[in-house]
């Protein structure tokens, strides 16, 4: 069956410079800018609609590519939930996944420009499966227009857009979870708990690992953007540029205006791993990072600009955060596909959710502790929060999001702010564990993969940043501290003042 599209307000280009990054805009200019546009945000009271008990729960899903039809997929099967509205910036797809629904029985009403959906007081809560760069935005739209919030990862596109989600979530009294769905998972729960029960000393390192197959995009031309495609608002707080293939839907995830590499992207969910089980962690004291982009292709090179190869370690004190990023995996047995996470602990390794004891080779059951969880898995969870209004009840509130996203987000910093090196020289610059010096050895080796001779080639070694955690920003370091947010192309701004 046919399919209306709301796509009546696309934007014409700005006409004036984005601010400064971390320049004050006030809720006063945030309106006159939507306004001028003919998009003033119904800006509703978070009580504006008390769900009673056995209320439907109104929801939208914004961006319905990829990771949105799953999120359309779980929304529909809970109980007291009513799929109401789809919200995407290709009208193909939009028109595609909207048919497929009403088909089944579920029709929705479809928007190109998520403010409009904003401006619905038949939306109770928004999910957000849209490009890492407007994640942030659409999270604070959400929460000042008086719905509730599922973001998916990363929550942010940089350190500053992150703590204004957080703030916009206990301004309006909103619930906003983010979707690292391992902190759903009992068995990580379980894991977690017996890491910090002490039963098997201090935790020292808490490693990750992100290795799957990230090989040459290689290159496509510039040309004008899909006609389907809103261009405009899919660039969104980017600066203005050409439209190529490589960017649209998937491979936007290696350029920095618009994703976060594979850290960002499928290492997110390990990262939150490796910090939930440092107790009380939040962010670090300092961060370093080494690595790079090999690719198969002329001069080793293609038009990606995120390292497929990268190693950060993130100092906590006690412990550290040593996380492994592989790009170049898949194609030999020697460097297989690897998405999880261990635990290097006084007593011995935690790996498999097994304990193995330092100096044996046989591994254990874990011990067992007492684990207090909110109800259901990451999407059910989210909407129990939703009816009771408990941010406690979340297994993944924004702040948790925050952090471990804000962590993908340092580690590219140092990344963004080195210096080519020999493969061969030697620096004590990311510690002298011997699980980062095997993990490095692992990194470099590893680009042995598409023919990378390390006698003769370099990886890039980025600083150690000193990190004051409680004022999130870097220690003496105006570069880094300049990469902790970014310009905005208005109205597409993410503000000061939420």
């Amino acid at each position: 069956m046919a399919v209306a599209i709301h796509r009546k307000h696309s934007l014409m280009k700005p006409t004036s410079l984005p601010p400064a990054a971390g320049a004050t805009v006030t809720r006063r200019s945030f309106l006159k800018h939507t306004s001028a546009a003919g998009f003033g945000l119904a800006l509703a009271s978070p009580l504006s609609r008390v769900l009673g008990a056995n209320g439907d729960i109104r929801i939208a899903v914004v961006g319905v590519n990829g990771r949105g039809s799953n999120h359309i997929d779980e929304f529909r099967k809970i109980d007291g939930v009513r799929l109401v509205a789809l919200c995407d910036v290709d009208h193909k797809v939009l028109a595609a996944r909207a048919e497929k629904l009403a088909n089944d029985g579920n029709p929705v009403k479809t928007f190109v420009d998520a403010r409009e959906l904003l401006d619905s007081g038949e939306v109770d809560a928004i999910s957000i499966a849209t490009t890492n760069h407007s994640h942030a935005l659409l999270t604070v739209w959400g929460c000042q227009a008086g719905k509730d919030v599922y973001v998916e990862k990363p929550c942010s596109h940089n350190v500053f857009e992150g703590r204004k989600a957080v703030e916009a979530a206990r301004k309006y009294k909103r619930i906003v979870q983010h979707g690292t769905q391992s902190r759903s998972s009992a068995g990580w729960a379980r894991t977690v708990a017996a890491i910090q029960s002490g039963k098997y000393g201090r935790l020292l390192v808490s490693k990750g690992y992100c290795c799957k197959p990230r090989w040459s995009i290689g290159f496509k031309p510039y040309r004008d953007a899909p006609e389907n495609l809103d261009f405009n608002l899919w660039l969104g707080p980017a600066p203005e540029q050409p439209y190529h293939d490589n960017l649209v839907h998937y491979n936007w995830h290696w350029f920095w205006d618009f994703g976060n590499g594979d850290m960002g992207n499928q290492g997110v969910h390990q990262i939150d791993i490796a910090r939930w089980a440092i107790q009380g962690a939040t962010l670090p004291r300092s961060v370093v990072t080494m690595g790079g982009r090999y690719v198969d292709g002329p001069n080793f090179k293609d038009q990606a600009q995120t390292p497929n190869m990268e190693l950060s370690v993130f100092d906590f004190g006690e412990s550290l955060i040593v996380f492994e990023t592989r790009g170049l995996v898949g194609r030999m047995p020697e460097f297989p596909n690897q998405v999880d996470n261990e635990f290097y602990l006084e007593g011995g390794v935690i790996r498999g959710q097994k304990f193995f004891p330092a100096g044996k080779g046989e591994g254990e059951s874990l011990v067992d502790v007492e684990v207090k969880r909110g109800p259901g898995g990451q999407f059910e969870n989210f909407i129990h929060a939703v009816r009771s209004r408990k941010v406690d009840e979340l297994h993944a509130d924004i702040l948790e999001g925050h952090y471990s996203s804000a962590l993908c987000h340092l580690g590219n910093i140092s990344y963004r702010l080195g210096n080519e090196v020999p493969f061969g020289m030697q620096t004590d610059r990311l510690g002298s564990s011997s699980v980062i010096s095997d993990a490095m050895m692992t990194v470099l080796e590893n680009t042995q993969a598409i023919g990378v001779d390390p006698a003769r080639n370099t990886y890039c070694l980025g600083p150690k940043l000193e990190f004051d955690a409680a004022r999130e920003t870097f220690n003496g370091n105006p570069a880094a501290n300049l990469l902790l947010s970014r310009f905005y192309r208005e109205p597409f701004v993410v503000p000061e003042q939420v």
